[in-house]
């Protein structure tokens, strides 16, 4: 897949800072509520995807008439397709450019949660989710090429689909030329560096204390559904990301320590590797992320050819909110320059 050229990211004065602009697009993202563009509705509809290992996912989809492909795309570390409105986004420009999409609960997340108790691994298997759901979006009609795409914690779990779509068995459904590729926003690369980052700073342990408390509140969600497979008090003791992993998450996948299930699924050591067409759109500003990675992915994105890195100076995480100057200049509709790049790479390999 050829390069394609970027317009450069030019976001307002008072946004190039990193927290600044996390935290600004994540108010107006509240604000907006789901419809952010005033776009008609996607005519979705709702349906229990079997994902890897049997795990029911529930999602939504929608095909307009002649699509060019398929989207299939999700989340971040909290939430579902009901409330996170930078996916409706995605949703409602994919659709209006031509594409089929689904959006999905993954594991242990939204109504997945209430369907099975089954929880996360951060990508070892949601990356074998994303191939069951094209599959599955195959069968109803969505067509192919299928990109996978995510942001955050899903970005990570997309690079992992990114790793499985490379070695598709005999008996699936899917063949190579039904994936167009992976695409991914400021994902999460190095678990373990980037919680250590997090929890050095100040304001990292805010960022920290804020997403623990939505991951202790999934574990309740996932009791109350499911009763019998959690214990109310290891749920107690999950007060912090580490501790949810600790307490929740590897004793079920078979791990010996935190450290090792970060190790395991990392994306970082087998992105030099991919051979599906990958891009990643990265901000060196991103506050949530250890900046020693950034030279890393850079060395990694220098020798695959099959990845292509979009670096950026500024962002913040899932932030790329464009100045006036910044819309002129790439000729965007709207502000959201990340996701308008993201749909034009995949426009220019469909």
């Amino acid at each position: 897949m050829a390069t394609v050229d970027f317009p450069e990211f030019r976001p307002p004065w008072y946004l190039k800072n990193g927290l600044a602009m996390t935290l600004y697009v994540d108010q107006v993202g509240r604000r907006i509520g789901s419809n952010p563009l005033n776009l008609p509705p996607v005519p979705y509809q709702d349906h229990i995807f079997p994902g890897q290992g049997g795990v029911p996912l529930f999602g939504r989809w929608a095909a307009p008439t002649q699509a060019k492909g398929t989207i299939i795309a999700t989340y971040g570390i909290t939430g579902s397709v009901d409330n996170q409105w930078y996916l409706k986004l995605l949703g409602r420009k994919a659709y209006q450019r031509g594409y089929g999409v689904v959006l999905f609960d993954w594991r242990a997340h939204g109504k997945t949660a209430e369907l099975s108790p089954t929880l996360t691994s951060d990508g070892i298997y949601e990356g074998d989710d994303y191939l069951a759901l094209a599959a599955a979006a195959k069968a109803l009609g969505c067509p192919p090429p299928y990109w996978f795409m995510g942001y955050s914690l899903s970005g990570q779990l997309a690079l992992w689909a990114a790793k499985a779509a490379m070695v598709l068995t005999a008996e699936s459904p899917l063949s190579p030329a039904d994936l167009g590729g992976v695409a991914v926003l400021c994902p999460s690369l190095d678990p373990l560096r980037s919680l250590q980052y997090l929890m050095a700073h100040p304001t990292g342990r805010y960022l920290e204390r804020a997403i623990a408390r939505e991951l202790n509140r999934l574990a309740q969600r996932l009791y109350q559904a499911h009763p019998d497979h959690f214990d109310p008090a290891a749920i107690q003791r999950a007060n912090s990301i580490w501790a949810f992993d600790h307490e929740l998450v590897i004793p079920r996948l078979g791990f010996a320590s935190v450290e090792d299930y970060y190790a395991a699924n990392s994306p970082l050591p087998f992105m030099a590797d991919l051979t599906v067409p990958t891009l990643v759109l990265y901000a060196a500003d991103d506050p949530l992320f250890a900046p020693e990675i950034v030279p890393d992915l850079e060395a990694i994105a220098q020798a695959n050819p099959n990845l292509e890195l979009i670096l950026t100076p500024y962002g913040g995480h899932v932030g790329y909110y464009s100045s006036a100057a910044g819309r002129a200049l790439a000729q965007d509709p709207d502000p959201w320059w990340a996701w308008n790049r993201i749909l034009d790479w995949v426009e220019h390999g469909s």
